[in-house]
């Protein structure tokens, strides 16, 4: 595993972790499809959560929500509906969430600040 594998495979790791935390209960890791892949899937009170894990380390390339463009943004949509199509019974409420991380160094000790937007997107944004 390369080092940048190694630090989104944290990144998704301490999302997950934090939104278990607040009571969602993750469905899937790294779901692909063929149109392009979900970081997280959650339920969170009967509502289906698509979020997208994004890590930076400073404001250099900008902003962690900023680098969820268009286009990123499409290809959550295409594997969130390919994912509902696989799913039996009727379709939830769902929301396109976004779980940002900023890697904090503080004494030679690597942590995360994290920031969970809730609707961070949605369909007609795509």
């Amino acid at each position: 595993m390369t080092a940048t594998a190694a630090r989104g495979a944290q990144a998704e790791q301490t999302a997950a972790a934090f939104l278990r935390g607040r009571g969602l209960r993750i469905l899937a890791r790294n779901y692909r499809a063929p149109a392009g892949e979900i970081d997280l899937i959650a339920e969170d009170a009967g509502t289906l959560a698509f979020v997208e894990v994004r890590m930076r380390s400073g404001s250099r390339h900008g902003g962690a929500l900023e680098s969820i463009d268009r286009h990123k943004r499409r290809r959550i949509l295409h594997a969130a509906r390919h994912y509902l199509a696989r799913r039996a019974g009727a379709e939830p409420p769902c929301r396109f969430d976004a779980v940002l991380l900023t890697l904090v160094i503080h004494q030679g000790r690597q942590s995360f600040a994290v920031e969970w937007l809730r609707d961070a997107f949605s369909v007609d944004d795509c």
